[in-house]
């Protein structure tokens, strides 16, 4: 009973914090209306609903109701497949139209207060001190600007590899591995993150030890290199794909601490609009709060002497310096910015292309940074003892709040979402075109040019088990290229397939002689029937 009472103000964080920045009706299931419209999140849905009603998925994490005949796999429709992993078994008794995207919002606030509070307690002065520190670890506005990119939502997966690096006792191989092992089921990007922080963690551990201990991390490093390996081989990243050639267009601008970006994403602090691409992705600003829990941290440390707990974890942190200098400069890229301008432009070898090629959201990579930054910062103001230092904590989380009150506001209303479920396909003859259809064709296969239309049918028609030649994903396969090329170029030519319901885009033009239809303004051909195989019987 006293664990309880203990644990339930701790618990309050994510409850509170939930229920300012998002609409509590997202934590039913059933409820899909407020995800395809149109946003990457309605991409995560609609992958795992595809992969949910695929009967001939089993364990492959991948999917054949989209992007058919080639599939996808579930990681590069931004879907999560630990999610899928975990709900296959029970797909039979998931409602038909099932989300999940809410109930992961509230998961990762849940791990992100348990790491934040595991990160400081050896360091708080008292419990006021603790909670209030947990709160902030978990206020960095860069979290919730992941709203669209649920998958991304996880950032309590850094806060617990920098826990295993500066807790001793849980740096041995053995905790790594499964952290290493759901950061790959997540998402891509944090598993570049965790995989730099657990380079340098495995680095200081065969460092600092020798004999059996040192075989023994360097045993634990190539298991956990083979698992990684084996987990991006089952998940599709052995495939060949085409280069987006884009990397530094999503950087982080280096202004981006102090800037908001979004003027109602803060409002005490003014924003400068940052180029195109960068407002977003390379969205880095920490709050009026943390920034002044930054300058408030840098004065204690120099009038107030460091505690033996806070000495060891910023031994323990060097160690980790360089994987935040090499996530810094791919944050920044060979592209900087600053205040919405751009500034000289460097060269890089056209080898490193390919590499670079997989993080070109590269402005995300800076996190690791601004949460060692937020730790120590919070560590240090706890120099200030029991009297002040939860007071201060307390007031420093008002000005966080009271800063990004607009944006609380604002991401709130996104994920209200209606009641209406599809609000872009409500004629009733949907259902009559896609009951009629084999599969579906999207043309252009470019479904980014109407996404919200897109999920929506897309949605339909894998509830009905029928496949659909196009996705909007993270990677293009280069067959899916040629593929989609030849289904475009037979459409003109008036080569129509019988069974397949083609849903026309960018006012592409219908071959002469087919009947178009138009549902709900969209521009359908309906799926004229097949001519059944004469019988020898008949035939005779």
């Amino acid at each position: 009973m006293h664990r309880a009472l203990a644990i339930l103000p701790f618990a309050l964080i994510p409850a509170a914090l939930f229920a300012l920045f998002f609409h509590v009706a997202i934590l039913d299931p059933s409820h899909i209306g407020w995800l395809i419209r149109g946003s990457d999140n309605g991409e995560n849905a609609l992958g795992l609903h595809a992969y949910l009603h695929d009967a001939t998925a089993a364990w492959s994490l991948r999917t054949s109701l989209l992007n058919a005949p080639e599939g996808v796999p579930l990681l590069f429709t931004d879907s999560n497949p630990l999610i899928g992993l975990v709900t296959r078994p029970f797909s039979p008794l998931l409602p038909r139209d099932a989300q999940f995207v809410g109930p992961w919002f509230l998961l990762c606030l849940v791990l992100q207060a348990a790491f934040a509070a595991a990160l400081l307690r050896r360091h708080a002065p008292d419990r006021l001190a603790l909670w209030a520190g947990t709160a902030l670890l978990c206020l960095l506005p860069t979290l919730f600007n992941r709203i669209i990119h649920a998958n991304l939502f996880a950032h309590w997966l850094i806060l617990a590899a920098l826990w295993l690096h500066l807790e001793p006792r849980q740096s041995h191989a053995r905790w790594w591995l499964p952290l290493l092992a759901v950061t790959a089921l997540v998402h891509s990007y944090l598993l570049v993150m965790i995989g730099a922080l657990w380079a340098c963690a495995t680095a200081s551990r065969i460092a600092g030890t020798h004999g059996p201990p040192r075989r023994s991390a360097i045993s634990g490093a190539a298991a956990a290199l083979v698992l990684v390996a084996a987990l991006a081989w089952w998940l599709g990243a052995g495939g060949r794909y085409a280069l987006a050639g884009n990397y530094g267009a999503f950087a982080m601008p280096l202004d981006a601490l102090v800037n908001p970006g979004n003027p109602s994403f803060s409002t005490l602090l003014p924003a400068t609009l940052q180029r195109e691409g960068r407002g977003f992705e390379g969205f880095q600003y920490l709050g009026a709060g943390l920034l002044a829990l930054l300058l408030i941290a840098a004065v204690v440390a120099v009038v107030r002497p460091r505690p033996a707990a806070e000495r060891i974890m910023h031994r323990r942190l060097l160690w980790l310096v360089p994987a935040f200098a090499a996530l810094t400069l791919l944050a920044i890229s060979n592209y900087p910015d600053i205040a919405g301008h751009r500034l000289p432009r460097i060269a890089l070898p056209a080898i490193l292309a390919p590499a670079l090629d997989m993080v070109r959201a590269s402005g995300r990579l800076f996190w690791p940074v601004a949460y060692a930054l937020v730790l120590l910062a919070v560590a240090a103001a706890y120099r200030l003892g029991r009297d002040r230092a939860g007071l201060v904590l307390m007031a420093l989380i008002a000005l966080q709040i009271a800063d990004l009150s607009g944006m609380a506001t604002a991401l709130r209303t996104l994920t209200h979402g209606g009641d209406t479920t599809f609000v872009r396909t409500r004629d009733p003859r949907w259902g009559a075109a896609l009951a009629h259809a084999r599969d579906v064709a999207v043309l252009p296969a470019e479904p980014t040019h109407d996404l919200q239309l897109f999920q929506e049918v897309a949605w339909r028609a894998t509830s009905a088990a029928k496949p659909v030649r196009a996705v909007y994903a993270a990677r293009t396969p280069r067959v899916t290229q040629v593929r989609a090329a030849a289904d475009l170029a037979g459409f003109r030519a008036g080569r129509l397939r019988c069974g397949r319901l083609y849903l026309l885009l960018d006012a592409e033009p219908a071959p002469p002689g087919a009947a178009v239809t138009t549902l709900d303004g969209a521009r359908i051909i309906w799926p004229r029937a097949c001519r059944r195989p004469s019988s020898p019987r008949s035939a005779s």
